[in-house]
C-alpha cells in the first residue's frame, strides 16, 4: 500500500500534498475556497471569524458560506474536486471562545481541525465525534507525544524557519525524533515557498507541507497591500526571531517593527505575555501591526491569485520529481 493510501481521507483527497497554514487575521474565506479549489487544503484560524456584539457568531456564516461554495464547485466540477477545508482552534487558556467554536465547528462537521498552542482530550473528542481528523502542531518530540497522547490523529512539526509561532529546531531532527515512534500522518512547516522544498519535506519524512508566508502575498489574502508588498521584497536576512511580541518566539518581518514605532529590543523589554483576550494596552499587536513571516519568502516575487502560486509550486514539485528521479539514477545504492 503506499504512503498516500494510507493517509486519512480527508488529507489523500488533496491534489497536491499540501496544506495551507492558518494565517491569524490573512486567512479569510476567499483564500480558503481559492486553495480548496486549486487542490490543496485551505485553513483559517476560527478566531479570524469576529463578529460586534450582540451579532450572531461570523465562524457559522464563513462555515456556511466555504461548504457551500465548495460543493458547488464539486458538483460543476468532477474531475478537478476541491480539496477538503480545515479549521485552527486556539487552545489556550485565555481564548475564551474556545468552547462555542468547538461545537460550530462540530455542528458544521469541519473535516480537518487544526489545534494550537495547547493539547485537550476533549477538543480532540469533539472533532472526531463529528467525523474530523485532528493534527496538533508541535515544535519538539516531546510535544508531539503528548499530543497523540491525548488523541490527535496526525501532528504538524514546526520546524526554524517557520513563520509566524516558530520551532528551533532543524526539520531534519524534527522530524526523524518523531518518525522514530510515530507512523501516522506528519506535515513539515517551515520555509517551504517552492515545489523543491515540497518535495524535499516528503524525502525528509513528512507526509505533506505546511505553508504560509508565501499566501501572506495573494490577492484573496486579508492583508495590508504594504505588508504583501514586504513580503515580496523581503529575504531571509530580513526576518527575525523573538519571544517579545506575543510572549512566544516568533518569526517576523525587520521592517515591521520600525513601521510600527517601536523595536525587537524595546518588546523583548516589555514582559509580553501571550493572550487571545482583550488588547491591555496600547503596544502594537502581533499580526496585526508587526507582520509574522517565515524564512522562505526570497522565493515571493509578486502578488498573486493563490491559484497562481499553487500553480507554480505544483509545477516545481513535478520538475523536482524529475530531478530526483535522475539522482536516484546517478546514485544507486547497493546493499
Amino acid at each position: 500500500m503506499s504512503r498516500r493510501a494510507q493517509l486519512p481521507a480527508a488529507l489523500r483527497a488533496a491534489r497536491l500534498p499540501m496544506v495551507g497554514s492558518p494565517l491569524f487575521i490573512i486567512s479569510n474565506p476567499d483564500l480558503v475556497i481559492a486553495q480548496c479549489k486549486a487542490g490543496v487544503i485551505g485553513s483559517f484560524p476560527a478566531l479570524n471569524a469576529r463578529e460586534a456584539a450582540g451579532e450572531p457568531p461570523l465562524l457559522e456564516a464563513w462555515l456556511k458560506r466555504i461548504t457551500e461554495e465548495l460543493d458547488r464547485w464539486n458538483q460543476a466540477n468532477p474531475d478537478t474536486p476541491a480539496a477538503p477545508f480545515a479549521v485552527n482552534q486556539i487552545v489556550h487558556k485565555t481564548n475564551a471562545r474556545l468552547e462555542r467554536d468547538v461545537e460550530i465547528c462540530a455542528k458544521w462537521k469541519v473535516p480537518v481541525w487544526i489545534t494550537s498552542l495547547g493539547a485537550r482530550t476533549d477538543v480532540n473528542d469533539a472533532a472526531h465525534a463529528a467525523g474530523g481528523i485532528v493534527l496538533h502542531d508541535v515544535i519538539n518530540d516531546r510535544f508531539a507525544r503528548k499530543a497523540i497522547e491525548k488523541g490527535a490523529d496526525g501532528l504538524i512539526a514546526v520546524a526554524a524557519g517557520a513563520g509566524g509561532h516558530t520551532g528551533a529546531q532543524s526539520p531534519f531532527a524534527l522530524l526523524y525524533e518523531i518518525r522514530s515512534w510515530f507512523d501516522g500522518p506528519v506535515l513539515l512547516s517551515g520555509s517551504i515557498a517552492t515545489g523543491r522544498a515540497l518535495l524535499a519535506a516528503q524525502a525528509a519524512g513528512a507526509d505533506m507541507g505546511y505553508v504560509g508566508s508565501p499566501f501572506i502575498a495573494t490577492n484573496e489574502a486579508n492583508a495590508d497591500p504594504s505588508y504583501k508588498q514586504m513580503i515580496v521584497e523581503a529575504h531571509a536576512d530580513d526576518i527575525v526571531a523573538t519571544a517579545g511580541v506575543t510572549g512566544v518566539t516568533g518569526n517576523y518581518l525587520r521592517p515591521s517593527f520600525a513601521r510600527a514605532g517601536t523595536s525587537v529590543e524595546e518588546l523583548e523589554a516589555s514582559g509580553t505575555q501571550m493572550s487571545f483576550g482583550k488588547a491591555r494596552d496600547d503596544r502594537p499587536k502581533a499580526w496585526k501591526e508587526i507582520w509574522g513571516s517565515g524564512q522562505g519568502v526570497g522565493a515571493v516575487e509578486a502578488v498573486v491569485p493563490a491559484a497562481d502560486l499553487i500553480g507554480r509550486i505544483a509545477r516545481e514539485y513535478r520538475e523536482a520529481q524529475t530531478r530526483v528521479r535522475g539522482i536516484l539514477d546517478d546514485w544507486p545504492v547497493q546493499g
